[in-house]
């Protein structure tokens, strides 16, 4: 992002809310020179992308016109660092090394369990259960996508949304594999892994 905007990003999270004004004299602080119309040109741009709030009408303690007051939406916290990597990993490690694999099974099998019921699959042909699958996992990140084969269907995910983390633990791919299986109605064959270090994860579905 603009250097500018993350700044402005910044001292939105760092005092919940402010002013045009305020804005200004933070950044003045903070970077030098800044006019009040670049600064609005600035929130108007973060305000299309959704990351602060439509400006509230804030009253002055004194005589003048009201001013329209900042703040950040949800959306916004995705742009400032997070620790959630580590997090995931630390949790994983944890689960795997206090429970036993029978439970450590329940506990992935819930998560896809769950995952699919978001997914709501519900269409009759496999081709078709195929086509909804994709569009879900590609709301998760998979970048996936299929095609026909001689033995059936093959589906691929480029992209693995939990990459590092994968290389530590065979309990992702597994939930990865059951996932499928969940969502298409069918288990499939796994042909490659990015976790083994090749370019995508390919599912074989066979057909008849």
């Amino acid at each position: 992002m603009q250097e500018t905007r993350q700044q402005i990003l910044q001292i939105l999270r760092e005092k919940g809310q402010a002013t045009v004004d305020d804005i200004v004299a933070e950044l003045q602080t903070r970077r030098g020179a800044i006019t009040a119309v670049t600064v609005r040109h600035h929130l108007n741009y973060l305000q299309k992308e959704q990351l602060i709030t439509m400006p509230e009408l804030k009253h002055r303690s004194t005589p003048g016109r009201p001013q329209h007051i900042y703040a950040l939406t949800e959306k916004a916290h995705e742009h400032f660092p997070n620790n959630y990597r580590n997090l995931a990993a630390s949790l994983l490690e944890q689960v795997q090394g206090h429970l036993p694999p029978d439970s450590v099974n329940v506990i992935i099998e819930g998560m896809v369990q769950s995952m699919a019921k978001q997914a709501n699959v519900t269409e009759a042909s496999l081709e078709d259960r195929l086509k909804a699958a994709v569009v879900y996992l590609n709301d998760q990140g998979y970048q996936a996508y299929f095609e026909q084969s001689d033995e059936g269907f093959i589906l691929y995910t480029a992209n693995c949304p939990y990459h590092d983390l994968a290389h530590t633990t065979e309990a992702l791919c597994n939930m990865d594999m059951r996932l499928v299986a969940s969502l298409i109605g069918i288990v499939p064959r796994m042909l490659s892994r990015v976790s083994d270090g090749n370019s995508v994860c390919a599912y074989l579905i066979p057909v008849g």
